[in-house]
């Protein structure tokens, strides 16, 4: 392969304007993934908690049954 002025010359200048929309571009597809991925962990956790909670409340009428402690007298 000859090297001519063809095959080395320079990159086409981008103009601040499309360099601008580009980045643009790229911060809100950043940002809009990161977006969804935090929703996704949120709506998660969400129904874990829940069901822990569904547990838990489960779980309390057993327990509650049981006498509390007699006071101590002084």
């Amino acid at each position: 392969m000859d090297v001519t002025k063809d095959t080395l010359s320079t990159p086409v200048k981008v103009s601040p304007q499309a360099k601008a929309a580009a980045t643009d571009s790229a911060a809100r597809t950043i940002i809009a993934s990161e977006v969804t991925a935090r929703e996704k962990k949120t709506a998660r956790l969400r129904a874990l908690r829940l069901e822990q909670e569904a547990i838990q409340e489960k779980a309390e009428p057993a327990a509650g049954s049981k006498k509390p402690p007699a006071a101590r007298k002084r």
